[in-house]
Order: C-alpha cells, then structure tokens, then sequence
C-alpha cells in the first residue's frame, strides 16, 4: 500500500466518522424502565405522583419578578413558582465582540427553556389552583465584592405551615443550591415532595456532518453514567426511572439538557429513591426527578436540597458538583484518549496563554510521539516499492492462478522480511489519537471566541477568509507529490488528485481551531516525510522513479 493509498484511506476513515457520529446524534438507544415503584405521570408543569391532586395547567411566566446577580450569573426568578426563567453567563459573550451576555435559559416567543422547582404532595404549594406565590425583600439581589455567598430567601405561609425556599450562590460558582424549608407550625404532619425539572422548547437535535453537536436531553442514573434521551425520544416514550439517591456516598445522578458547550442540570441531594422521568406537552420537552415524601411532624422543620448547574461544560467544576456530570463534555467511543489530551492542552495553553499556540504545540507533540510509526510506515512502503518489479515478473510468469500467485507473494515477503500491511497498520494505530484530538478540540468551550491571530479572532468558528482550508488543502496536495505512487490506474488517478480538493471544500466549514491542527499536522508530516526519505535513499531503500 503506497501513501497515496494512505490519503485516500484517511479520507474515507475520517468521512465515514463523521457519518457515524451525526447518525450517532440523531439516533439514541431507549432506555427501559428499572424498578420503578411508581409512575411519574405529569400534566402541566407539575409532576404528579400516585398520591398527589392534579396539577395546573401550563402557566406563562408572571410580571413579578427577581433578579440575583453573582460574578459569574445573572438569573432571573419568577416569584410565582420561584422558577428561573432567565440565566445570563456573565463571563461569555452572546456572539463574538458582542455587547449582550450569553443567556441560557430564556422565556421569549418561540423558545422557552426553565429551570422549575416546587413541592407537590398532601402539603405541597403547587396546585391546580396555581403556583407558589412568594414574598421577597427586594427586588434585586447583588454579589458584593468581598462576599462569597449570596443567599436570597423567598417565603410563603399556608395553613400555618412556613415554606422557604432559598437560592444560594458562590463566588465563581455556576452550582446553585436551591433549597426548601418547610416549618411546620400546624396541628397536623405535613407530607411533601420536592420536584425540579427543565423544560423545553422541543426542536432539533442539532449539529452537522462537520459539527456533530447534540441538543436535549441527558441524565446519570445508578448504572448508567451518562446517557442522552433526545427529545425525538422524549415524544416516542416517557423516560420513567427510579435512581438511589446517596449523597455521603456520591450516589446521586441528574437530570440534564445540554447544548455544543453548555449544560442545566438538576441534581437531586435528599437519599432515597428518586423518581426520574421525561415527558412532552404543548411543544414543550420535559426532564426532571421527583424526590421521595418527606414527612414533616406538627412544631418541627425539615429542610429538602437539591443543586441546579446553569453553565458552560467545565469539567473540573462540573465533577466536583455532581458524579459523572462532567461526562457532558461528550468525547465519544475514545474518551479515554481525548480526555488526557484535553488536560495535555489545557496544561499547554496554560503556559503559552494562547489556544491556537497551544493547538500547534499539541499537534507538534501528538506528531512526534508518533514518529516512530510514521518512520515505520514509510519504511514499509519503501520495501514494497523495492519489490514491484518482482511482483510484476511474478504475474507475468503465474497469470491467472490466484492460488499460486498468493502463495509465491506471501515466500517473497517473507525471504524479504517485508510485512504487506506495514504501511497500513501504523495508520490505523494513528486515526483514533487524531479522531479523539478533533473531539477534545470540538467539545472545548474554552476554545469559543478564543482568539489566535491576525484574522482568526474565534477558534471555534470557520475561517472567515477561509485561509486555513486552502492551506490546508495545499499541504494534502504537497504530500501527494512528494509520495511516490505505483497507481497506473486512470480512475483512481483521479480520484487522488481530487482529495485534496474535496478536503478543502470539505474543511471550508470546520471550526478554524480544527483546521489549524490538521494544517499544522499536515506540515509535520511534510517535514518527517521528507526527513524519512532522506534516510531511506542513504540506505538504498527509496526511489522515486
């Protein structure tokens, strides 16, 4: 197998990849119901469970509204429900150089994405009559400097029974704890239960052939880590799982909607069993747990906790919020091998304070770590290019005998010490680090509106010139040329000197730090190419004839 071979193998590896992972998006397994003990039916935007009264109706976001403003988030509560209804990232532009913060979760006309708490049950506040509607000392609520925690108390009293429920927020921190205390000042015991959920307007997975990105549904339950329940699932079959919840043992699972770099999840904190479901409505897409009753007796209190995350895929932060939610940042089949490479560059960018910089050095690592089987795949050429002339003797004197012409080639490569697929399986060893290097470049969120220099401005983003594809493509062309091809064949000519260009076009579209490591590793290929060639024609092992 000659390099030009090579190209075109990389070609098809790397196409039918990105085949597999958009089909991989846009399809996902379902998951079965295991040991549910009860059934989270639903109707509005309240949870129900077999013991609780019917819920409201859908009920649009109020004119009484909060503001609570840390470092890193400005959220906006309704007081009636206590939802947030709008999440603003204060660290990360909507758009790049744009004056507006990106903002999460949102209530606008044709698109709606909150985050709903409450609590249902024999005393819960969430009825068919209405939401909770809850008294606040002000308006706004601010972080001050030299603050760490933020904490923002909402109240409500019902036959005689206090409820609060409190937003707490830290410093740098996109973990809030959402929490309920229920003072039981009546003569009766009070039963409640705490729900939470995110809520959805349904539309497109996402993505692209070059972009594979998933949008919906996620969660982590028991056995099963992570696993995604798009919202084609949530309308094909309610997800309906009940999870052991543990949390002094790290036992806790969530309920998640994810998007290319950020994620809102609800994690559960109270033990016991825990009910996690999905369901749509009104083209509204719904996931969210229900937490076991919780039995509050006459002149005590009881405080039910539960965290919602509202941020971007940070894995250090996300892992120690909760178990396994750092598995967001979706690496696919080879995150064993994309997750060190992201830390590699992480570490990079760290001391360079540049992410194209780092992407370059990275890529310069990765190649130089895998020398050693370019040296070796190049050297295996050599010897089969040395061989031709036998080979082709070979057929001629043989003809049509199969057989016998398997049989003599396989005494030649072995009289010869030349392994036939030498110049290929160092290639195939090679494909999944540069796969898993594209995913961990992909799945960054430091990477969005990261600038390089000169015109790329947004790392994340396609080359506005598109300057880096033709490169990239002239490099491809550039290593076709100087490999030597025993290809005689006028259609696969042609379908060679077509790759380059298809790459290009192809590329026109990708992300520009993606392009810049294919460029940048296209080069380095170039130079041991060259490097490797040199030393073979000292050995009398290269020709380019």
């Amino acid at each position: 197998m000659d390099s030009q071979r090579n190209i075109l193998l990389i070609a098809l590896l790397f196409v039918s990849f990105l085949l597999y992972q958009q089909w991989n998006v846009e399809t996902s397994p379902q998951p079965q119901g295991q040991g549910v003990t009860q059934q989270a039916q639903t109707s509005g935007d309240v949870p129900v469970g077999s013991d609780a009264v019917q819920p409201m109706a859908d009920a649009a976001v109020s004119e009484d509204l909060i503001t609570i403003e840390s470092d890193v988030l400005k959220l906006t509560v309704d007081t009636e429900g206590g939802d947030v209804v709008r999440a603003e990232l204060r660290q990360y532009d909507d758009e790049l150089n744009s004056e507006k913060k990106f903002v999460l979760l949102k209530s606008e006309p044709g698109h709606t994405f909150t985050a709903q708490s409450g609590l249902i049950g024999a005393s819960g506040i969430d009825t068919p009559q209405g939401r909770a509607q809850f008294n606040v000392s002000a308006k706004e609520f601010v972080l001050d400097n030299g603050q760490d925690e933020l904490r923002v108390p909402m109240t409500m009293v019902k036959d005689g029974i206090t409820y609060t429920k409190t937003y707490a927020l830290n410093r740098g921190s996109y973990a809030i704890d959402v929490t309920y205390t229920v003072d039981n000042q009546s003569a009766e015991t009070a039963s409640v239960k705490m729900y939470a959920q995110l809520k959805q307007t349904l539309m497109d997975d996402g993505g692209s052939l070059t972009m594979p990105t998933y949008r919906g549904g996620v969660y982590s339950a028991d056995n099963q880590k992570y696993e995604k329940y798009s919202f084609d699932d949530m309308q094909d079959k309610n997800l309906n799982l009940t999870i052991s919840v543990n949390p002094s043992t790290k036992e806790e699972g969530w309920a998640a909607m994810m998007q290319h770099y950020f994620v809102s999840a609800w994690i559960p904190r109270e033990e016991g069993d825990t009910n996690l479901f999905t369901r749509t409505e009104n083209g509204q897409g719904f996931i969210g747990f229900l937490m076991p009753p919780v039995q509050i007796a006459p002149g005590t209190e009881d405080t039910l906790k539960t965290t919602l995350w509202v941020g971007p895929k940070l894995q250090d932060e996300m892992k120690a919020t909760a178990t396994n939610l750092e598995l967001t940042v979706d690496y696919g089949w080879l995150w064993f091998i994309a997750r060190p490479l992201h830390s590699l560059l992480t570490f990079i960018q760290s001391l360079v304070s540049n992410w194209g910089v780092a992407i370059i050095l990275m890529t310069m690592v990765i190649r130089g770590l895998m020398y050693p089987l370019t040296k070796a795949q190049y050297t295996s050429m050599a010897k089969m290019r040395m061989l031709q002339p036998k080979l082709q003797e070979m057929r001629e004197r043989i003809g049509d005998d199969r057989q016998r012409m398997s049989q003599e080639m396989m005494e030649l490569y072995k009289k010869e010490k030349v392994n036939p697929l030498g110049g290929c399986l160092p290639l195939i060893l090679q494909m999944p680090i540069f796969i898993a290097f594209y995913w961990s470049l992909m799945e960054s969120v430091e990477l969005r509106h990261a600038p390089f220099m000169l015109w790329i401005q947004d790392l994340s983003a396609q080359d506005p010139y598109y300057v880096l594809p033709v490169l990239m493509g002239a490099s491809m062309f550039l290593i076709q040329k100087m490999s030597p091809s025993t290809i005689t064949d006028p259609m696969q000519q042609k379908i060679m000197n077509f790759m380059p260009i298809m790459f290009t076009v192809f590329f026109l579209w990708f992300p520009s730090g993606l392009v810049l490591y294919w460029l940048v590793s296209n080069i380095m290929t170039l130079i041991q190419q060259f490097l490797i060639y040199r030393s073979l024609e000292k050995k009398g092992l290269h020709s380019r004839a």
